[in-house]
């Protein structure tokens, strides 16, 4: 299915452009001076031509019509969210998929594991799917392979090297690595997967391997770029390739899916060589123990601290099973150079004082289970913090973790050590364009039409501003829900589909559990969380329906029994009113029916006495 392909130039060049009078668009304003942006930088930028304004179709939002002749993308995640990322384009009876991710449950989804999307209409056509494509190794992109690609049947999955390890290791935790067809290609591959032809083009990111696309259509060329930045001096990585992303432009490209994750942040992300520099400053400085945290899969950041602890002869101690998979992974692909005996286990750490050492470990969102979460307990098996650490934190806090990270920075600080973060230090730097780089990407591309994808909705509302204040009119650029459909007709006109048979939905993971757990399942969790569950216990005469003895209670979160004796003799004798006044009625005994009754009034009654609200969960036993 890898096909090789040079010189290839697709029939749709300049397709729908109008030449005779390009619109010459000034080059994107600098709000500041870029720090590492080269001479070559700024000439691609005075190059960037005008976007085409021509023939401006009136964007529509409609049910759907089939038609095969049309092209159909289809987000299945990711356009409301940061996560979850899946994306579907459709053409005749060939379906591509590009990535399969999974997403964080919040402090609104109790016991959720992680979130995927809802993949039913997929699964409906599964054997219309030519191909999985993977972008690069991270969670968001690769961690709902396990979930989905099963009920997918397992259709082949192309992607590059490290990504390919990375999915791997994934599959074989869940046992499925040896029904997987997983195809490693190179960046100059091309792909001929049914009606698409798909390009890769090298993007940086914080993580080797990462690429974009150019897929190549019956209606037109689209580039989908998600997870970049343009790094000029990138760790354990090469530079962006421009001359290809030029090369795409000047074809004509109908279509750009853009990263808009940091598009509220102004000018330049800072370069991952910059950081090297920081690093370096720490290490050299520190005279005790370094504990240094980062997201798993930084191999860049990785690959920094080793560089570091080389340069200051530490030795390093690698715990937490993400962390030890990710460095296997890598140093057996060749992604992270080590040298020979850097790394020693826990046990040989008293071999060494402590200004040899480096502790590199999981935890920089407090996640509970992690190696630094368990030191700050006290509770790691093997690295107990003392006074005179210094722990640094090299990752920026995901929405919803702040409390997480707080409460462990506070135990490290309380231990002694000196934590070193992001507002302390710029010891981290996003993986994401920031808005200087997304207009350049937008005007080397030239695109007819432009959808921002990657991010939670004020992010990609903020990116379609920034398409528009290059030119690109607002009835062509496309913001989508999970769900919707972008179809574009062979004509080049293009509009927002409403597909009934396409969900945008979530699927939840709790344990073994898939899909189980919907929104009811949550909400009554979120009910048990906020004000506890309140057990009625009553036993009843089958014929009669009158109680045998006094009603049951048990409470769990709500109040404490023996200091509520009152309370709970009250509601016994309410329970009893609305039995007996049911048996009065002299209709035959109906439980579903009284314990509706008793979970309303009940409920009513804990109200007016405390002002909370349990989950009533009112239960009767026949004799």
């Amino acid at each position: 299915m890898i096909k090789k392909v040079s010189n290839f130039v697709p029939s749709h060049k300049n397709h729908g452009r109008h030449q005779p009078n390009p619109v010459q668009q000034p080059a994107p304003k600098t709000p500041q001076k870029n720090p590492v942006a080269p001479d070559r930088l700024q000439a691609l930028i005075d190059k960037a031509t005008a976007l085409d304004t021509s023939k401006s179709p009136v964007m529509t939002t409609s049910r759907y019509t089939a038609s095969r002749q049309n092209l159909r993308i289809i987000p299945m995640g990711g356009v409301e969210e940061v996560g979850e990322n899946l994306t579907v384009f459709e053409y005749g009876d060939d379906l591509i998929i590009v990535d399969m991710g999974l997403a964080f449950p919040d402090k609104t989804m109790p016991g959720i594991d992680y979130i995927i999307p809802d993949t039913k209409w997929l699964e409906e056509n599964k054997r219309r799917i030519r191909g999985v494509i993977i972008t690069h190794g991270h969670l968001d992109h690769i961690g709902a392979i396990p979930y989905i690609l099963p009920k997918l049947g397992d259709p082949p999955i192309y992607t590059m090297p490290l990504t390919a390890g990375f999915i791997k290791k994934r599959l074989e935790e869940f046992g499925l690595l040896g029904r997987s067809r997983i195809n490693v290609v190179s960046k100059d591959d091309v792909l001929a997967l049914g009606n698409f032809k798909v390009r890769f083009f090298r993007l940086n990111h914080n993580i080797p391997d990462s690429v974009g696309l150019s897929i190549l259509t019956p209606v037109g060329q689209i580039v989908y770029a998600t997870d970049w930045k343009f790094d000029h001096t990138p760790v354990g990585d090469l530079p962006t390739e421009f001359d290809k992303i030029s090369k795409y432009g000047a074809e004509g490209v109908m279509l750009l899916m853009s990263d808009s994750t940091n598009a509220t942040e102004p000018g330049y992300c800072v370069s991952e060589k910059e950081l090297s520099t920081t690093i370096d400053r720490i290490f050299q400085d520190t005279k005790g123990r370094i504990i240094f945290t980062c997201f798993s899969t930084l191999v860049s950041r990785i690959q920094q601290v080793f560089d570091a602890a080389a340069k200051t002869n530490r030795k390093i101690i690698v715990t937490g099973r993400s962390m030890v998979n990710t460095i296997e992974i890598a140093i057996s692909l060749g992604y992270l150079k080590v040298q020979p005996k850097i790394v020693i286990k826990s046990e040989q750490a008293k071999k060494y004082p402590d200004n040899q050492i480096v502790v590199l470990t999981t935890g920089s969102q407090g996640e509970e289970v992690s190696g630094l979460a368990r030191m700050a307990r006290g509770e790691h098996k093997t690295v107990k913090i003392k006074k005179g650490d210094t722990v640094v934190v090299s990752a920026s806090v995901i929405p919803g973790n702040e409390r997480s990270v707080a409460v462990v920075l506070s135990n490290l600080t309380r231990l002694g050590a000196n934590v070193i973060y992001n507002k302390i230090l710029d010891i981290h730097t996003s993986g994401h364009a920031h808005q200087e780089e997304l207009k350049l990407m937008i005007s080397l591309i030239k695109p007819k039409y432009f959808m921002p994808i990657h991010g939670e909705h004020y992010m990609i509302a903020a990116h379609a501003k920034l398409a528009n204040d290059l030119g690109i009119p607002d009835e062509r650029i496309f913001t989508l829900e999970n769900g919707q459909v972008l179809e574009i007709s062979s004509a080049g006109t293009a509009r927002a589909i409403e597909d009934p048979k396409v969900s945008g939905g979530y699927v939840f993971i709790d344990g073994l559990g898939i899909g189980d757990v919907g929104e009811v399942v949550i909400r009554d969790r979120q009910v048990m969380a906020k004000d506890g569950m309140f057990v009625v216990i009553m036993t009843l005469d089958r014929r009669s329906g009158k109680l045998v003895n006094q009603p049951d209670i048990i409470s769990r979160g709500f109040i404490y029994m023996k200091g509520n004796d009152d309370l709970i003799r009250e509601v016994k004798h309410e329970v009893r009113k609305l039995v007996e006044s049911k048996g009065k009625e002299k209709l035959e005994p109906n439980w579903a029916y009284l314990r509706n009754v008793i979970r309303d009034e009940i409920g009513e009654y804990l109200y007016q006495k405390t002002e909370r609200r349990p989950m009533i969960l009112p239960v009767v036993i026949e004799v």
